[in-house]
């Protein structure tokens, strides 16, 4: 046993050593402590949710910020909520303000988990874009638009029943609610591109309410209805591939902007096509020749025309025929007299 107590701290001390040149950087390999492992895979327990992530987490969760971004879309979004306050103001008759929270880009497997129950999910057609979108009401939005529209007093709270299905008359107010939007959000769509917005179906299941892959890209825009005391939020969720039709119309700066396109400079390239000197050729005859027969050309063979002194030429632009004439003399030069200009009609296929 004495033996075995006097060669421990001679294992131990080699093996610390092994360690230190290991750690050096001349040393073979560096090993990576559990901190500095959770550092570079981007789990880190003591950050909060929404702090940043860093490491490979970050890396696999940029997708979620890496779409681009549709000025004009924030424009229609600044259109749709002026036009819900003027709408649910007459719809409940009470004083109703509606602002715009958030807008962002968010996988629509993510938001699906992310959704708070109970709510009301309404699936939308977009016909135009033949594709659909998603509206979620918060139960408390629910439960004050049913108190609004049945006459409940204000300055009290609306009363929740947690733990039971919507009824038929709350399906049947949030339904009338819902349709109010989706006509604002065809006026607000409506001086870009014409898009009208149908209600499809209510679910209450999540899994229900699915319309695109959940790894598919969508924008999330989230919208705040305040009734005074009682309120709650609308969020809009719509897929790229929805507005992958009106992209173009999307990326816009300003309404009627041209991408691409100068009124200035078309004037102006107009104005010196005018002006540009071209090479016209007077084609007098054509014949088709073996390469042999070319082969065999000497200098000064002649080659004899198969035409006439007074056969109609054809002026010819790039290849293109122009003009069809006669040619002759004017004092010491050759000219060419046009009979008639070519016009190229459109092809019609036969009946």
């Amino acid at each position: 046993m004495s033996g075995d107590d006097e060669t421990t701290p001679e294992w131990d001390q080699a093996a610390g050593e092994e360690q230190r040149e290991a750690a050096e950087p001349g040393g073979a390999e560096r090993v990576l402590n559990q901190d500095e492992i959770d550092s570079l895979l981007g789990f880190d327990a003591v950050a909060d949710e929404g702090s940043e992530r860093s490491g490979i987490r970050a890396i696999v969760n940029s997708a979620l910020v890496s779409y681009e971004r549709l000025p004009m879309l924030e424009i229609v979004f600044d259109r749709l909520v002026r036009l819900m306050t003027t709408s649910l103001r007459n719809f409940t008759s009470d004083n109703v303000e509606v602002s715009l929270d958030n807008m962002s880009s968010i996988r629509f497997g993510d938001y699906l988990n992310s959704i708070p129950l109970p709510a009301i999910l309404a699936v939308f057609r977009a016909e135009e874009l033949d594709n659909f979108g998603l509206f979620t009401i918060e139960s408390n939005l629910i439960y004050s638009i049913v108190d609004v529209l049945l006459g409940g007093r204000r300055g009290t709270a609306a009363m929740r029943i947690e733990g039971r299905p919507y009824t038929t008359i709350e399906r049947s107010l949030v339904q009338r609610m819902i349709e109010v939007v989706l006509h604002d959000m065809t006026l607000a769509f409506e001086p870009l591109s014409k898009v009208t917005f149908e209600l499809d179906r209510l679910e209450t299941n999540p899994r229900f309410a699915a319309i695109a892959r959940p790894a598919n890209a969508a924008i999330l825009v989230k919208l705040r209805v305040d009734m005074e005391d009682r309120g709650g939020r609308v969020e809009l969720l719509l897929p790229y591939a929805t507005l992958e039709p009106i992209r173009k119309l999307l990326l816009q700066q300003f309404m009627g902007e041209k991408f691409g396109r100068d009124s200035i400079w078309e004037n102006h390239l107009a104005t010196e096509l005018w002006s540009t000197q071209v090479q016209i050729d007077a084609v007098l005859d054509e014949q088709t020749m073996s390469l042999r027969e070319v082969m065999d050309f000497k200098v000064g063979q002649t080659l004899m025309l198969n035409a006439a002194p007074d056969a109609p030429i054809e002026l010819r632009c790039g290849g293109i025929p122009l003009v069809k004439g006669h040619i002759g003399r004017v004092g010491p030069f050759v000219a060419v007299k046009v009979d008639k200009t070519l016009r190229r009609t459109p092809h019609v296929a036969p009946l």
